[in-house]
């Protein structure tokens, strides 16, 4: 099958984050752009259980075509919506991953939705998130074209999605998924340090620049950590790469 280890990556994207919890009953979705030429992305399927998608359920797009969603296959409208209006317009974006993960919602539900760098993880994505303040229902295409249109800045890794979830880019499902993990982490940290009820002990902006360049270029973390993510779901038997 065409792309097929970009297709195992993604499954195996999908098994992960459901073991993680990230997943929410049969929506949300992660998408990687293919081929050298043109906007074709994988993505999957409409609404299949993040545990269940397979490398053979993955379909294949193109962001540039409306007509996919008049085929038998058609992906979920807001798939389409989201996932298409971010590939079509954003070149860096080369893999997207959008959830409602709890602690990451939970961020998104706050009047003050940003992450402050009040430890080593949040620190990673200083200066390198943007907050949709906007939210305007279901992301269907309009709304789609309109989230796109807030990640025209390379540096920017992560949209906090006011009222909504998180959408993470990366320039593979490795990188991609390893900042999903730790902004969960990250966001996960923050919400338990504020119900603390305790003053932050927030990082100067000089810190937290200076930790977040050199976690940018911290070797190639994200691929270790994909790897021995497949060899775990290789271990527990799971036919994602079917």
């Amino acid at each position: 099958m065409k792309y097929q280890q970009e297709r195992i990556d993604l499954a195996a994207a999908f098994r992960m984050a459901a073991q993680l919890g990230y997943n929410e009953a049969v929506a949300n979705h992660f998408s990687l752009m293919v081929g050298d030429q043109g906007k074709h992305f994988l993505i999957n399927p409409n609404q299949r259980h993040f545990s269940l998608i397979r490398a053979s359920d993955i379909i294949l797009l193109d962001a540039n075509d409306p007509g996919e969603m008049d085929k038998p296959n058609a992906p979920d409208a807001t798939a389409w919506g989201l996932h298409g209006g971010v590939h079509r317009h954003v070149e860096h974006a080369r893999c997207v991953m959008h959830v409602h993960s709890t602690y990451a919602t939970v961020l998104a539900s706050l009047k003050d939705a940003n992450l402050p760098p009040v430890d080593q993880n949040s620190a990673a994505f200083f200066e390198r998130h943007t907050v949709d303040q906007s939210y305007g229902g279901l992301a269907l295409e309009s709304e789609g074209e309109r989230c796109a249109r807030l990640l025209g800045d390379p540096k920017v890794q992560v949209m906090i999605m006011g009222n909504h979830g998180v959408l993470v880019l990366g320039n593979s499902v490795a990188d991609a998924f390893n900042r999903l993990y730790y902004f969960e982490r990250a966001a996960k940290n923050y919400i338990l340090a504020l119900q603390t009820g305790r003053e932050l002990n927030v990082l100067s902006d000089e810190i937290a620049r200076k930790t977040a360049e050199q976690l940018d270029d911290y070797g190639d973390q994200p691929d270790r950590h994909f790897t021995d993510i497949k060899t775990i779901l290789d271990r527990q038997g799971s036919d994602y790469a079917s």
